[in-house]
């Protein structure tokens, strides 16, 4: 059994996207929420079929979960990110265990349900990855309060609310949350979809929303012909008030980002797709770490682009490595 949490410690990160600086120099303060966290579980099989026992190989754990894997990967390329998320049960003291990374403070919020258990079988036959998601815990009302408090209670520069919202948490959950910090100045990104990303951006003031197509098709209502297309429909979100910055991650037909000064288009590489896993989580942590440095868009999405593509070339639930995303960024800059 391989354990996702036994990555070295990484003692130099990248800055100012060039050079390398020692860790100890002033970094900013990042946050993230997970209110949905989950241990991910990865293995392979010859050949995924029903009845019958299949036998796997290879398999490993790591922690995860939208705003989780952000701070993995943040953490990574060398920051330190307080990692605010549910635990409960025991795969909540597994989650705890497999979270001591360099680099990642912990905030558990305790829970009286089980923390879920996700499973990604990649199928060496056919190439193919299948990815079983449960629903995860029901939250009563003083677990997701405990969860907003602990985030407003935190003193950072950045929050990150990524992942979905687990049964009994409410719809209006992340424009609560982004109430909560706004008076501290706290740029709020979010990932998220349906009901819930709509009432955050109803609320508005956030610094960065980053749904997929299909979560942004769902929350406008409609389809959109061309990538173009998409990152105007975006550009009303920025124009509003919503949000200062709208990306919208589409797959191998690569990402779009809208902001003041209009919308940027960066088509996807082409290159082989070991695992979706972690790719958009991927992609938010590239663009927060580029951010932080004080980049400008292009450059973020250039990072965000190269840390998701990074990342679906990864197999399993690993996410990937920082040398792994500069070889990148010179393609999508």
């Amino acid at each position: 059994m391989h354990c996702g949490n036994s990555f070295g410690l990484w003692k130099f990160r990248s800055c100012r996207f060039h050079t390398i600086c020692p860790i100890g120099q002033a970094m900013s303060s990042i946050a993230t929420l997970t209110l949905n966290p989950a241990i991910d579980s990865a293995c392979e099989a010859d050949r995924v079929f029903p009845t019958h026992k299949v036998r796997t190989y290879g398999e490993r754990y790591d922690p995860g979960g939208g705003g989780i894997n952000v701070a993995r990967l943040l953490a990574r390329l060398g920051r330190t990110v307080d990692t605010v998320y549910l635990s409960g049960g025991a795969s909540g003291s597994l989650l705890d265990e497999l979270l001591a990374l360099p680099g990642i403070v912990r905030h558990p919020v305790a829970i009286h349900d089980h923390t879920r258990l996700s499973l990604t079988v990649f199928e060496r036959e056919s190439g193919q990855e299948f990815r079983f998601v449960p629903e995860g815990p029901l939250l009563s009302g003083d677990e997701w309060r405990a969860a907003l408090d602990r985030c407003a209670g935190l003193a950072c520069e950045w929050l990150v609310a990524s992942g979905s919202l687990p049964r009994g948490t409410p719809d209006e959950f992340l424009a609560l949350l982004s109430q909560a910090v706004a008076a501290r100045g706290v740029k709020v990104i979010v990932d998220c979809h349906g009901e819930p990303l709509k009432r955050a951006l109803a609320a508005g003031g956030l610094f960065l929303v980053k749904p997929s197509l299909g979560e942004f098709e769902a929350l406008t209502g409609h389809s959109f012909a061309s990538p173009k297309d998409a990152g105007q429909a975006a550009l009303d979100y920025v124009r509003a008030g919503s949000t200062r910055f709208f990306a919208v991650t589409m797959g191998h037909e690569g990402a779009v980002l809208a902001h003041e000064g209009g919308v940027l288009v960066r088509p996807g590489a082409n290159v082989a797709v070991k695992s979706a896993t972690g790719a958009g989580d991927s992609f938010v942590a590239g663009m927060l770490h580029a951010f932080a440095d004080g980049a400008s868009p292009a450059e973020a999405l250039a990072w965000g682009m190269a840390a998701g593509t990074a990342a679906v070339m990864s197999a399993g639930t690993g996410l990937c490595q920082p040398e792994e995303i500069q070889p990148l960024l010179q393609h999508f800059r």
